[in-house]
């Protein structure tokens, strides 16, 4: 059975990306730093990301993520030489992709490229990796987890994650929580709305 999980990594004070993005910068000045638990040399921020690797079989994506990622992805995609299928949620395809690459562009809204990510998935687990596409999945409810790579800084501004969201409140379970000095990685199931959560 699938999983649908937000996978991503933000600010302390709850930013996906700096303020200042340009072509060169499109996660904003000094953005990168979010993802520096993954590309650095800190073997728990390497194993975090190896199992994300191996876990997700699709992965769905927005447009502004799409856009901004694809001079780093190239064709193969976010998952590297895995080639995972990445479902772009869109008003309109591109009028170029990369040749041979792993994206398909959907028009149809998030049900549809769920639809189709869970089809090319089998039964592995499905990552979702945009702010606003996030936020969509959480309003719709759709998500079984939530991951979050807390990195130490603040930025002040950008673009935040959880930003007025749609949504009566909604009781999270901790699973894991792995605390590193390049980031605290936190994972969370989603309980349904039948599921009460007991007094505390």
């Amino acid at each position: 059975m699938n999983n649908v999980v937000l996978d991503i990594s933000m600010s302390l004070d709850g930013y996906i990306t700096a303020t200042e993005q340009t072509a060169a910068e499109p996660m904003g000045r000094d953005g990168l730093v979010l993802h520096d638990w993954a590309w650095g040399d800190d073997p728990a921020g390497q194993e975090i990301g190896g199992m994300a690797l191996a876990r997700y079989q699709a992965v769905i994506a927005g447009r502004t993520t799409y856009d901004h990622s694809l001079p780093w992805w190239g064709a193969d995609g976010p998952i590297g030489s895995t080639r995972r299928p990445v479902f772009v949620v869109t008003h309109e395809a591109p009028k170029k992709s990369p040749a041979g690459g792993v994206y398909e562009f959907v028009t149809d809204g998030i049900e549809e490229a769920l639809a189709r990510a869970m089809k090319a998935a089998g039964d592995g687990d499905i990552e979702v990796m945009s702010a606003s596409v996030g936020r969509q999945f959480i309003e719709a409810g759709l998500l079984d987890e939530i991951v979050l790579h807390v990195v130490p800084v603040l930025f002040g501004d950008g673009i935040r994650l959880f930003d007025r969201l749609k949504i009566d409140h909604t009781w999270l379970d901790t699973i894991d929580v792995v605390r590193t000095s390049a980031a605290t990685h936190q994972r969370f199931r989603i309980l349904k709305p039948k599921t009460v959560r007991p007094p505390r």
